[in-house]
């Protein structure tokens, strides 16, 4: 691994680098806040998808690459006189040694979850309008349950055992059910989903991985179905539902 003085010469190279192409490059000096955005989003996702893999050297790639658009950003800032690098740094660097009094102070804690709670504890203290009021709006529908259940459980709202938990779902699942309109059972699939969301996380599963997991399984699954089909001879038309279903249960075989 590279010593300290060779990642702070990394990290400087890469900011003279934003220095010279924020000044010379015509599409880097066109570049504003709000036209990063979508291109930081899908970088976060290509991580995300490096992760799942387990591929280190995409991860890798991944992480120099939104490394330079949070550099990016701070140069913007920079220019309209907000901020800069530095100040991102020391703003997190700060808000890090305040929240963890465990290890820059007196406070005593015994595990992990005594550690979430002194979290959100502190940040009411130190001016957050809401127990929820840092979960964004605009993220994805299951990664915010996630959040707002973790958040809710950092003040010790909660359930005390997973198994009332899973009996909220069978609750939810029976409303399901039973739900005569269309806009109820809309509702009642969101509170059963919501409920599933909160037991996954009573088994210490990460629901939105866990399905892209799935999506991930099913998208290798069906290609091998289309593929070995093609390869066969057959098209969409001529097969029937347990013609597909003989290549998928080859694909679970291999995959």
């Amino acid at each position: 691994m590279n010593t300290r003085d060779t990642q702070l010469k990394a990290f400087d190279r890469l900011l003279t680098i934003m220095d010279e192409l924020r000044a010379q490059c015509p599409w880097d000096k066109k570049q504003t806040l709000e036209s990063l955005r979508h291109l930081s989003i899908e970088e976060i996702y290509e991580l995300s998808d490096a992760i799942l893999e387990g591929d280190l050297e995409e991860i890798k790639k991944e992480l120099g690459d939104i490394m330079l658009h949070m550099v990016f950003y701070a140069k913007i800032a920079s220019e309209k006189g907000a901020f800069d690098i530095a100040d991102a740094l020391n703003g997190v660097c700060d808000k890090l040694v305040d929240r963890h009094p465990h290890i820059y102070g007196d406070v005593k804690v015994e595990n992990e979850e005594e550690v979430k709670a002194n979290w959100e504890k502190l940040k009411l203290k130190q001016g957050s309008k809401g127990v929820l009021a840092g979960v964004p709006n605009s993220l994805p529908s299951m990664v915010k349950a996630a959040r707002i259940q973790e958040k809710a459980r950092g003040v010790g709202f909660d359930w005390d055992r997973k198994d009332q938990v899973w009996a909220k779902v069978v609750e939810e699942l029976e409303e399901f059910k039973s739900a005569e309109t269309q806009d109820k059972r809309e509702a009642e699939f969101g509170d059963l989903l919501f409920s599933l969301i909160n037991y996954a996380r009573f088994e210490n599963i990460n629901p939105d991985e866990a399905l892209e997991r799935t999506n991930k399984k099913f998208i290798s699954r069906f290609n091998y179905l289309e593929e070995k089909s093609k390869a066969d001879g057959k098209q969409w038309d001529d097969m029937n539902l347990a013609d597909m279903d003989k290549y998928w249960e080859e694909a679970k075989k291999i995959q």
